[in-house]
């Protein structure tokens, strides 16, 4: 029980990463598309003032999560750093490139060094959900065994279903950055920019739908038992994904923004909890179960109850630092 709660909590802020993290990287994705700096620039200038507050506070999740890994299921955090250590460093490499990277642009006054740096801001934006994506499809396809790098450094992250789950993680981002830029831009006043992301909200919706479709037949070869289990027990929530989107699509096509980050973000999620749903009860597939990797017992307690107590200080935090930005955007625009 205390096992199964740690592991519900840890994919909590899985999901919450890859919806707050998620469009992070996204909007970087549309600022590499955004076109020339003449151009570009309203984009580009969206896009700055969107994750300008917020763009280092959701790391935190991606923090949480690897620390309640390695707290509460250390033999597979063993297993997966040993043997994922290259997409995980080259990940790690992008996420910092990325950070230094949008924090010189803003600080610079002259236009080669405002390209530089873009330019590196936004390739790390492409390549790191690209390679956590690969690390997820590693460990989804029974890549990773039980051990200290046990499994192949390279084939356990470049074979079809971690390349799927890199592909998939980067239109899935930019899916989720171009959603809530619409209503972004619509708040700011700004239509035209709305209009323009929500075609690219849309376009990179179906994009991401075809990526799955195309996915089915992969994991169908590659990882069957993962194949297995997204068609049986966790088919609900894939229909749930489905779902979500083509309604995120058509909202988007209704210029309800507001809703359509909703159900956008919603389809992300479900088919994060699908995918645990489908491998549920392992967390290396084909070896090691959540009972098997577990912490004791008081281990998992002390973690759950440090864990309720930093969420006192933490949620309330990351709500007012939210809230404080989307009510402060509103309020700019109210005199208009």
């Amino acid at each position: 029980m205390l096992a199964d709660a740690a592991l519900a909590v840890m994919w909590v802020g899985l999901t919450c990463y890859a919806l707050f993290g998620g469009a992070d990287f996204g909007a970087g994705v549309w600022d590499l598309l955004a076109g020339g700096a003449e151009r570009g620039r309203a984009r580009r200038g969206l896009v700055e003032h969107s994750i300008g507050p917020v763009w280092e506070a959701n790391h935190v999740w991606l923090i949480f999560v690897v620390v309640m890994l390695w707290s509460a299921f250390s033999p597979v955090f063993a297993a997966v750093m040993s043997t994922l250590y290259l997409p995980l460093t080259l990940a790690a490499l992008g996420i910092i490139a990325r950070g230094a990277a949008f924090a010189f642009r803003k600080a610079s006054t002259e236009l080669w060094q405002q390209r530089l740096f873009g330019a590196c801001f936004a390739l790390s934006s492409v390549l790191t959900p690209f390679f956590l994506g690969t690390v997820a499809g590693g460990v989804a396809s029974g890549r990773v065994p039980p051990g200290l790098a046990q499994g192949n450094v390279v084939t356990s992250w470049l074979n079809p279903t971690s390349l799927l789950g890199g592909v998939l993680a980067v239109v899935t981002c930019a899916h989720l950055a171009a959603v809530y830029l619409c209503a972004d831009a619509n708040r700011e006043g700004r239509p035209e920019l709305a209009a323009a992301f929500a075609r690219d909200a849309v376009a990179s919706g179906l994009v991401a739908g075809a990526v799955a479709l195309a996915g089915i037949a992969v994991l169908h070869a590659d990882a069957p038992e993962l194949f297995h289990g997204l068609t049986h027990r966790a088919l609900p929530l894939v229909i749930t994904s489905a779902v979500a989107g083509l309604t995120g699509l058509g909202l988007l096509a209704r210029q309800r923004f507001v809703a359509a980050r909703a159900a956008a973000a919603l389809a992300v999620a479900a088919i994060l909890w699908a995918w645990g749903a489908a491998q549920y009860p392992a967390l290396l597939v084909g070896s090691t179960t959540v009972t098997e990797a577990a912490a004791t017992a008081p281990v998992l307690s002390a973690v759950l109850v440090a864990l309720g107590a930093g969420a006192l200080v933490l949620v309330p935090s990351l709500w007012l630092l939210y809230a404080t930005f989307q009510r402060g955007a509103a309020d700019q625009q109210s005199p208009r």
